[in-house]
């Protein structure tokens, strides 16, 4: 059995076995000592109640699990996720952010594409609707949070921004309707244009004039500094712009998925697992982040599949094995820990001392993805 396959069985045990606690009441973000606490009652909702952007990570695992082996254990527990989802966007519940994407590629987009469910195509369209909602002109970039009249929020996107067009590429792709794509090509030629800094580089988050559409300047929200480069979001540039590029064949998207790839790459520490921000390196005592790995190892499978140049192709497929295999070194079995994450010594917001050094949903979830991406080449991705 292949290290990779050993990985995979491990990461579908946890995932089996945390089922049943997450069938009805969604974990929180990140685990604490290892473990995930029932998410808090917030927002006017219950505890373990469905808002923020990433419960949505808990069913995509359970689609991803359900797809390597067959077991109705956990296609049931995600099509119960699926109800809840639908129910989520048809009660307007928590849709104030640009992550509906992240929401609703896995939560109805996922069992569309599996099953062929009417309803979660429904649900997976309101939620393309109400992220269009969220389009700023004359800019044409999708506004990344709080409602549209938060001073404070009008007219700033983010990295991240760029892993949720692909529900509007699948809205496209379903109902032929052209505004849906044209928002993608505008906001992703916008982020390759301004986030990306002469040195490759990324900002956090970037903001636009509202009232003109002027680009104004990039910040961080979550990173060391803001000129500094999170590392997070670098990972994001990968996958998002390499999605997005596939979807446009805009080139300059795929430069721009070439340029975070290579600087990423160019700023690991020895054995490969990114520091939370990549200003840090080899004897800095700051905490990693193996969630950036994961993500940047499913953005660097997806660069190579869309990449024309066959050596740079070859180049990103084997950098992303790589960081995956280094990844592995941080997961329970491989620390011979007991925790409910696949992955461990993750980091949620630094600045805010959230989620340091834990396991964390969406860590889990591109580690998963990565897996099945390696070890499946005929599996079909949900974004």
């Amino acid at each position: 059995m292949t290290t990779l396959q050993r990985a995979l069985d491990d990461a579908l045990a946890t995932v089996r076995r945390t089922a049943p606690s997450f069938a009805e009441r969604y974990p929180d973000d990140c685990t604490v000592d290892g473990f995930y606490p029932v998410r808090p009652a917030r927002d006017g909702l219950p505890e373990g109640g469905n808002e923020g952007w990433t419960t949505a990570f808990v069913p995509g695992m359970q689609w991803l699990a359900w797809e390597m082996t067959g077991d109705d254990i956990f296609r049931t527990a995600a099509e119960a996720h699926a109800t809840d989802f639908a129910r989520r966007v048809f009660a307007r519940e928590g849709l104030d952010t640009h992550d509906l994407g992240f929401l609703y590629s896995l939560s109805s987009v996922a069992p569309w594409r599996l099953l062929g469910s009417d309803e979660d195509r429904k649900a997976a369209l309101a939620a393309a609707d109400a992220l269009m909602d969220r389009l700023l002109e004359p800019a044409g970039i999708i506004q990344a949070w709080g409602t549209l009249t938060d001073p404070a929020q009008r007219g700033r996107t983010i990295i991240d921004s760029l892993m949720n067009m692909p529900l509007l590429t699948w809205a496209h792709e379903q109902t032929g309707s052209a505004r849906f794509a044209d928002a993608v090509r505008r906001h992703c030629a916008q982020l390759a244009e301004h986030i990306i800094r002469e040195d490759d580089t990324t900002f956090h988050t970037f903001h636009w004039d509202p009232a003109t559409g002027e680009p104004l300047r990039g910040t961080t929200a979550q990173g060391a500094a803001d000129d500094s480069c999170w590392a997070r979001g670098q990972a994001w540039g990968i996958y998002g712009f390499a999605l997005n590029y596939e979807a446009t064949g805009d080139e300059a998207l795929l430069i721009a998925a070439r340029r975070c790839a290579d600087y990423f790459l160019g700023h690991l520490p020895a054995d490969g697992v990114p520091f939370w921000d990549l200003v840090f390196t080899d004897g800095d005592d700051e905490p990693r982040d193996a969630s950036s790995a994961a993500i940047a190892s499913c953005g660097l499978h997806q660069l190579a599949a869309v990449e024309a140049d066959p050596e740079r192709a070859a180049h990103y497929a084997t950098a992303g094995r790589q960081l995956l295999h280094d990844a592995i070194a941080y997961t329970p079995t491989a620390e011979g820990v007991d925790s409910d994450a696949l992955l461990l010594h993750s980091v949620y917001n630094k600045r805010n001392n959230e989620g340091v050094d834990e396991g964390c949903l969406w860590g889990d979830y591109f580690y998963l993805e990565a897996l099945v991406r390696h070890l499946d080449p005929a599996w079909k991705r949900y974004w």
